[in-house]
């Protein structure tokens, strides 16, 4: 699968907006600020074409980006950002899950995870549904360039000790190095086959 052409397509902010597609649909949720977008970028192989913030909390809409006529990448709003109000944490967890109820083609959910932190409360929750919906998941370890070898071995050593689920394959990634992106390419192609 290439990549490269990937286009910016639309962004939903209100579930009315959602549309029937039979494209396959690789969906990337996360919390706020914890590398979706530069994963993104670094997948589809621009700079910024998937918008990158400093500030978490930023994007508040369902992005999608068109790979080609079948293949649809699907950016979900980031969650568990402190400073955003209480009304508009409602109005993203309504669009997302309004996303998820519109009938989707979903083939893969990539499920991002900051490899410094333990997986969040969100994080669990999230994984929880995609579990209960039975959608095919993978869970990709972001920012691993910000460790170095002693660390990354106490995170992940940590992380399989205390994560509350079994069986579930980890890539670890960054976008800096490129590390794990052609982990995360054999899947998406394995998913959409």
């Amino acid at each position: 699968m290439n990549f490269n052409n990937t286009i910016f397509l639309t962004s939903y902010g209100e579930k009315k907006q959602f549309k029937k597609s039979n494209c396959k649909e690789i969906v990337f949720s996360g919390r706020s600020n914890v590398g979706k977008s530069s994963l993104i970028n670094k997948l589809i192989n621009k700079k910024s074409l998937a918008r990158v913030s400093s500030r978490p909390g930023k994007t508040s809409t369902i992005n999608l980006y068109k790979v080609n006529d079948y293949v649809r990448l699907v950016d979900l709003p980031g969650y568990g950002y402190a400073k955003v109000s209480e009304s508009e944490k409602l109005r993203w967890s309504d669009l997302v899950e309004g996303y998820f109820n519109s009938g989707p083609n979903i083939v893969l959910v990539i499920q991002i995870i900051d490899i410094r932190h333990k997986p969040s409360m969100d994080d669990i929750t999230m994984i929880k549904f995609l579990i209960e919906r039975k959608l095919k998941f993978i869970i990709v370890l972001t920012k691993s360039d910000k460790l170095n070898r002693t660390q990354r071995k106490e995170c992940l050593d940590n992380l399989k000790d205390n994560f509350p689920f079994e069986n579930i394959d980890f890539i670890i990634f960054s976008s800096s190095s490129g590390e794990g992106l052609e982990n995360l390419k054999a899947v998406i192609e394995e998913s959409i086959k």
